[in-house]
């Protein structure tokens, strides 16, 4: 998502000079991801610690003694959702370094079309075969098919290999969504492939997945007839009680690219009675963006530093327990519940930057450390909202 954020709006990041920034977070998590997908010839690694071990402790990362127990897929252990979304990963940041680095840009695209290989090859759910009890904390609900046209969507758009379209379409997509997040990635890819394919296009299943991505907005809009999409008084989307913002800030990103691409191409829908524009899809992602950074009843910020008012107390163990420098001595796995996890005191160690989980339903929040709903800050939460920051400054000039 950070990627496909450089990618769509980094022309205004350059301007921005922040665009260097953002190659450079991409680059980190990039070269993560080669090392897990080409350490071990048909293995690919996607977890390190035992995630009950982990949950258990609240410490600080270098305090950190719980087991590092290393987890992967492979074809006797198939893991298509995980793999997948690497291969997208992969893909994706090949194409943000493919004028600045083109070494490193073909390096990682070699990595993607493996791993693509290997997801079509051996399918399976990730959490039904690579142990530890992942399926209590990262269950796959979605299934896996979603980044199987997610992978294939982000390879189709890097390589222009027509094949990646076939097999996209061999796969059908019908199901209707009307949420884009770190498990399910139908909405992301729809609108992904609306970028490649132009609105009058021909063909049943252009026409069919052109359908699909505008169904996703016709269910979020508030005033769609067909919305399944619940609005708060103060206006915020609400998908669910648990790191509800993520939901938000994914929607909005695929507002603002959307209405790019409708602009660019000057095309409208409608969703039944409701007619739609560029400009309309625009605006509420605005609007969602300006609730997360202060504009809602409770006059708070959910970016932390940002604002006049925003969370002290967020579920972060390295934001919540002191630094080294303050605290040299080493804190246990347990202390750390006990002297600060349960702590009424602001985190000594502010997250500049990071958006919490958000407000509730009733658009309240309760600034408690605890609440890990509405509490803790997320990458995937913080990823789509660069790309939409960034076009909605170049478009919204104070």
């Amino acid at each position: 998502m950070l990627s496909w954020g450089v990618l769509e709006h980094g022309g205004r990041m350059k301007a921005a000079r922040v665009r260097d920034d953002a190659r450079a977070a991409v680059r980190w998590g990039a070269d993560y991801l080669l090392k897990a997908a080409t350490q071990t010839p048909g293995a690919l690694y996607v977890g390190v610690g035992d995630p009950d071990a982990d949950h258990r402790c609240w410490e600080r990362p270098e305090d950190m003694d719980t087991p590092r127990t290393v987890y992967a897929v492979s074809a006797s252990a198939p893991g298509s959702d995980v793999a997948g979304e690497m291969a997208a990963a992969l893909a994706a940041a090949s194409m943000v370094f493919r004028a600045a680095d083109r070494a490193y840009s073909r390096r990682l695209l070699a990595a993607a079309r493996d791993v693509m290989e290997l997801v079509v090859r051996h399918q399976g759910k990730y959490s039904d075969f690579v142990g530890g009890d992942i399926s209590a904390y990262y269950q796959s609900y979605s299934g896996y098919k979603d980044e199987l046209l997610w992978g294939s969507a982000w390879l189709l758009w890097a390589t222009k290999n027509s094949s990646y379209l076939s097999y996209l379409y061999s796969l059908g997509d019908n199901d209707s969504v009307d949420m884009f997040s770190w498990d399910n990635k139908l909405a992301g890819a729809r609108v992904l492939l609306s970028r490649a394919q132009s609105p009058g296009e021909q063909g049943q299943e252009s026409r069919a997945v052109q359908a699909a991505g505008r169904g996703f907005f016709c269910r979020i809009l508030r005033d769609s007839p067909s919305s399944t999409t619940q609005y708060t008084l103060g206006g915020l989307m609400h998908k669910s009680g648990y790191t509800n913002l993520q939901y938000v800030t994914s929607a909005s990103f695929l507002l603002t690219t959307y209405a790019k691409y409708m602009a660019v191409s000057k095309h409208t829908f409608s969703c039944q009675s409701l007619p739609v524009t560029a400009r309309s899809l625009r605006a509420l992602a605005k609007q969602q963006v300006d609730y997360i950074l202060g504009v809602n009843p409770k006059g708070m910020s959910y970016m932390v530093n940002f604002g006049a008012r925003w969370p002290q107390r967020i579920h972060h163990r390295a934001s919540s327990l002191p630094s080294v420098a303050a605290h040299p001595a080493h804190i246990g796995c347990q202390e750390g519940f006990q002297s600060y996890f349960y702590s009424s005191g602001a985190n000594p160690n502010v997250h500049t930057g990071a958006v919490v989980g958000g407000p509730d339903e009733h658009d309240e929040f309760p600034d408690d450390r605890a609440d890990y709903a509405r509490s803790e800050p997320t990458t995937y939460t913080n990823a789509p909202l660069v790309g939409c920051l960034a076009y909605l400054a170049g478009t919204y000039r104070s």
